[in-house]
């Protein structure tokens, strides 16, 4: 049997901008793209897949700091924001603009010689592609992302793979956006190079294995970003931080106030003190528990809907031999 190497397909780094919950704004991430290199080497990974948000340039940076390594590899990815929910472009060789409909931005990672991965697509809580896979030229999707501890996104995902075996990549990958959730989930596939990760993707012969990051894991990433992001404050009142190209986090903080910046501060040190950064984690699994329970009321006939989707899209793909 050919060796059978390990692939994390989505990971992010400070270059994924921020993000929103309700009235929050915070850093996506403060991982620096070297540091997910260094920590894969360290995990045994043999492929990473950099794929920040409507970004890829520290996916480039990551894979020029791995050329000095033999024992990784990194492909230049990036989750899109399309006009239909997110979707992943692996192998790239530019950034993608955010924004357009699913079927261009498809277009525009098959222009670039690029493989198509849904992330998460059957998330209630972020914007997963849902139904639209079934009519759109898909490569794989996610039938395990770590960052979705609810007991119904990627159970529903599984059971859509094992309902049409062959017609889709199923991979696992672990959406980290810290260290404190990285290596809980990964993708087996044949050889070890990034290239045999094509192959593996276009055979559909991955292989999703792991779990999802503990929801400490998710506190302690919660906390990072929060004291990340004051960092860039603090550091942006002092006039200390320069703007770098590419980097929307660093533009976005430089661009805030002084009055936004204080604010930002103060209210990271309330959420940083253990009570508040608990209670948000638990009012967070309740939200999900809650939601999950909702959604799989209505699992089965969810999925004779998909047969009717699927039946009128055309015959089953068979796997490939």
């Amino acid at each position: 049997m050919d060796r059978v190497g390990k692939a994390d397909m989505h990971l992010h780094t400070e270059y994924s901008g921020f993000g929103q919950l309700g009235v929050l704004r915070f850093p996506e991430s403060v991982s620096k793209p070297p540091s997910l290199v260094n920590r894969a080497r360290k995990h045994g990974f043999d492929v990473i897949c950099i794929t920040d948000h409507d970004e890829t340039a520290g996916a480039f940076i990551a894979q020029e700091y791995a050329k000095q390594f033999d024992d990784v590899e990194v492909v230049i990815g990036e989750e899109v924001m399309t006009s239909d929910g997110e979707i992943i472009g692996l192998f790239l060789t530019e950034k993608i603009q955010p924004g357009m409909t699913i079927e261009e931005t498809v277009d525009v990672i098959r222009e670039q010689g690029g493989l198509t991965i849904a992330p998460h697509p059957f998330s209630f809580h972020v914007k997963g592609l849902k139904e639209r896979i079934f009519d759109i030229d898909l490569d794989g999707f996610e039938v395990l992302n770590g960052g979705h501890p609810d007991k119904y996104s990627n159970a529903f995902a599984q059971a859509v793979m094992d309902r049409y075996p062959g017609k889709w990549a199923p991979v696992s990958a672990s959406d980290a956006h810290s260290k404190f959730t990285f290596g809980y989930s990964w993708t087996e596939f044949e050889g070890s190079t990034a290239e045999d990760l094509r192959r593996s993707i276009l055979s559909k012969r991955t292989v999703p294995k792991g779990r999802t990051a503990p929801v400490l894991g998710e506190v302690q990433w919660s906390m990072e970003v929060v004291l990340g992001g004051q960092k860039l404050m603090y550091k942006s009142l002092r006039g200390k931080l320069s703007n770098r190209e590419d980097h929307s986090l660093i533009e976005k903080v430089n661009s805030l106030n002084d009055l936004k910046k204080a604010a930002g501060i103060i209210g990271g040190f309330i959420y940083l003190f253990p009570p508040v950064s608990f209670i948000a984690a638990l009012a967070s699994a309740t939200y999900l528990n809650r939601g999950a329970k909702r959604m799989r009321m209505d699992l089965e006939q969810r999925l004779d809907e998909i047969d009717d989707l699927i039946r009128n899209a055309g015959p089953r793909t068979a796997p490939e031999s």
